[in-house]
Order: C-alpha cells, then sequence, then structure tokens
C-alpha cells in the first residue's frame, strides 16, 4: 500500500520536499516558459504564496541538481550538462529599521555569497561588491550569473507608517538593485520577487529591461494550487471535506481577467488538510500590520470591500510617498480581480473585490493581527451618525479573546465605527485585556 504524502506546511527547500516525501506541485512548466522567454523578471505576490519554494526550485534548476526533477515536466527538457552559479539574497528573514542595519544586513549576504560561490571580493562600498561578486562568479566559474532576490520589499514595508526610515530603506535597497544593470553581460537570469510593485523609477532606476509578469495570464498560476492540483495532487486529502466549501473558502485568487485562472492560497490549504477545519489561516497569520495601520488613517472600511473599481495604473501605484488604496489591497492578497473592461480603447477598467471567504472573512471577528508579541482584534460597525460602542460590545459579548488567552500574549480589542453618512470613521474604541 502506498504511504500517503506528508504535508509541506513551512518547507520552502524543493531538496527536502522531494527527498522527504512531501506532496509537490510541480511548476517547471512556467518556469521553462520563463527561461526561455527572457532574462530579466520581477513577479509580485502576496505573502505565504509560495515565492520561496519557487525561487528555490529555480536554484536548483540552474545548478543542474538533476536527480531533484526526476518526473517532472522540465527534466526531459532541460541541460544537466551545464551548471550556471546562482547568487541568492533574501529579505525574508529579521526586522531592519535603519539604513546601518540594512547595509549591515547586505554585506554579510555579499560575504556569505562570495565564500559559497569561492571568490573574494575586493572593493569596499556595497554596489561596489555586488558588481564584483558577479563579475567575479562569472569568471571563476565560467558561466553566467543566476540572480535570485526573495521579498525585495520587505525592509520597506516593515517600516511604511514611518515615511522617513521606509525612504532611508528604499535608498540603499535602490544602491543594490541599480547594479543590475550594468553587471547584464554576466547574467544569465534574474528574478525579484515580492508582496509591492514599487515604481520603477523610485527603486529600479535604469533597470528599464525588467519584465513585470505580475498580472501576465500565461504565469497567472506560478505561484498558488489550481483546482486540478487540489483535485489530482491532493487527492488523498479530499475525503470528509466538502469540495465546493473548499473552492468558497480558498479558491479565487486572480492576477487577470476573468478567463485567468483563478488559484487557491497554499498555506490555507495545507493547514485545513492537516487541521480539517475551515478558518480563515492566511487572514489570521499574514495580515501586516502597516495595513491595519494604513486602512485605519485612511478611514477604509474593509467589510465594504467587495466591490471596488479602479483604473490600471493604480494597481501598479505603490511608493513610500504614494501608496494607492486599491494597490495596497490589491498587493497584499485581501482583494483579487474580478473583471476587466475597457470602456474607451486603452482606458482598462479593474473590478476588485474578496478572492475568498477567508480574505473577506465573514461570521468571525473582521481582523485578527498577531504582531510584535500582541494580539489585536478588530470589529467593523457601521452606524448612521454618532458613535455606539457596538464594535467594542461585540468583541467582549462574544468572547472573541477567549481562544487567544492561552497564549499568554497581551490582547487588545479593537472596535472600529464607521458612519454611513459621512463614510469615515467616526470611533476607534481599544480595550487592553
Amino acid at each position: 500500500m502506498a504511504v500517503q504524502p506528508n504535508l509541506p506546511i513551512g518547507v520552502q527547500s524543493l531538496a527536502e520536499i522531494i527527498n522527504g516525501g512531501y506532496y509537490y506541485v510541480d511548476k517547471t512548466p512556467w518556469l521553462h516558459r520563463l527561461i526561455k522567454e527572457g532574462k530579466h523578471y520581477f513577479l509580485s505576490r502576496p505573502r505565504r504564496f509560495g515565492k520561496s519554494p519557487l525561487l528555490d526550485t529555480l536554484k536548483e534548476l540552474f545548478e543542474a541538481n538533476e536527480p531533484l526533477f526526476r518526473g517532472l515536466y522540465i527534466h526531459d527538457r532541460w541541460d544537466w550538462q551545464t551548471r550556471h552559479p546562482v547568487i541568492r539574497i533574501s529579505f525574508t528573514d529579521g526586522v531592519m529599521q535603519s539604513r546601518d542595519t540594512l547595509d549591515a544586513r547586505i554585506e554579510e549576504m555579499l560575504s556569505q555569497q562570495a565564500e559559497a560561490l569561492q571568490v573574494r571580493l575586493a572593493n569596499r562600498s556595497i554596489a561596489g561588491r555586488f558588481g564584483e561578486l558577479i563579475r567575479r562568479v562569472h569568471q571563476q566559474h565560467g558561466q553566467r550569473v543566476v540572480v535570485l532576490i526573495d521579498e525585495y520589499d520587505k525592509p520597506i514595508l516593515d517600516n511604511i507608517t514611518d515615511a522617513d526610515v521606509a525612504r532611508e530603506l528604499r535608498e540603499g535597497l535602490k544602491n543594490l538593485y541599480s547594479v543590475l544593470k550594468d553587471a547584464d553581460p554576466h547574467l544569465k537570469f534574474c528574478l525579484l520577487t515580492g508582496v509591492s510593485k514599487f515604481s520603477k523609477v523610485s527603486l529600479f532606476s535604469g533597470l528599464n529591461n525588467l519584465n513585470d509578469i505580475t498580472l501576465d495570464k500565461p504565469f497567472a498560476p506560478i505561484c498558488g494550487y489550481t483546482d486540478e492540483d487540489i483535485d489530482t495532487v491532493f487527492a488523498p486529502e479530499l475525503p470528509g471535506l466538502d469540495r465546493e466549501q473548499i473552492r468558497q473558502w480558498y479558491n479565487g485568487y486572480r492576477w487577470g481577467d476573468e478567463t485567468t485562472q483563478a488559484v487557491y492560497n497554499p498555506f490555507d490549504v495545507l493547514l485545513l488538510f492537516q487541521k480539517r477545519e475551515f478558518r480563515p489561516y492566511w487572514f489570521e497569520s499574514a495580515t501586516p500590520s502597516f495595513l491595519v495601520k494604513l486602512l485605519s488613517e485612511r478611514g477604509v472600511f474593509t467589510p465594504r470591500l467587495d466591490r471596488l473599481q479602479t483604473k490600471a495604473s493604480l494597481l501598479g501605484r505603490f511608493d513610500v510617498d504614494d501608496i494607492a488604496t486599491e494597490a495596497l489591497l490589491f498587493q497584499t492578497g485581501y482583494l483579487t480581480v474580478h473583471k476587466v473592461e475597457e470602456p474607451i480603447t486603452g482606458y482598462w477598467l479593474y473590478t476588485l473585490g474578496y478572492p475568498n471567504r477567508d480574505a473577506g472573512n465573514t461570521g468571525r471577528v473582521d481582523m485578527t493581527v498577531d504582531f510584535n508579541g500582541h494580539i489585536y482584534l478588530f470589529e467593523f460597525k457601521v452606524v448612521e451618525q454618532v458613535p455606539e460602542g457596538r464594535a467594542l460590545r461585540q468583541l467582549q459579548d462574544k468572547g472573541y479573546a477567549d481562544k487567544y488567552r492561552g497564549q499568554g500574549k497581551p490582547i487588545h480589542l479593537i472596535g472600529v465605527e464607521f458612519s454611513r453618512e459621512q463614510r469615515q470613521i467616526i470611533a476607534f474604541d481599544v480595550l487592553s485585556l
């Protein structure tokens, strides 16, 4: 009798997934097309959507670790005799709150990569060392270099509510990424991934050949699971679960028009299969504090975001001093594309809405944030004209905090009331337990 595969919860490494007997959804058809069709790419996807495993798969592919790809789409379509050196930079871990700590972290990563790839660096500046690293690695290994950058924007997003610090960190990252333009003759392939899509002018000055595939229909399923994946790869997990409920709760993320294939959030699906209970797993764990703060400051009422219209340019407008609410909600994964129209030639109108019940998060506390050792529980209410205290009262009456008390973290109940007439926040009540 065949042994049922393990659920790859939190597993980022392709080698561990393949050798450890985990379920694996083959993403190599899309990677093969990417590599065939171009060289410099950018991809934005929400947190916990499988970006890190995707980059690790690329790393193993370019390093020609053939045994890991046996049985996969790309195996018979790849030259396993050629190995390309891979420089991998990741800002996934840690929080950097100043330019100095960012620069120190970049220095550490460049030194680690130089050691791993057996080269010595003589330059002192970050830009100089990064450029030197790419050139020397090319010379040392005799093949052009692959550069993979994970969570390229995280240092900025971690500080986005402090504009001065965020600007400092943006300049530090720009200093690093600007090297890629002149390094082009030494590069085989380059992919940057992150949550947000900062403007090329602000962060990628001069890197005009960076191909943004975020909304490219052919690459829509490059991260996440499709309906077919759920029904085939994860078929052993389905008995005992309502298939339609799985679809309603976790499917619906779409990067394109209505004809674009929708995908499931992998984090949600894997935890559902482990815990066998329908809950908003991604929403409860992936809500960044900056999103909560910015929405509160702007008076945006989250339960009323199910039909938001925006022009295409706003979806990509994201910078420290100019963050469109539509872009913020779309790029962080709380809204997805429901419809695309062209009412006037060349003018594209996007209708956004919640992708599924998880992101909409109905029927429970409206928003849960676990951040920096504290639990924040939000309830939103619409009132006519004056504050009524109903939002905070519901949090208390329903005992929403009870299930978190055992964690030993401070709990804060936050009741937010919106005026139907004024269309803005008129009460923001906080009770710390």
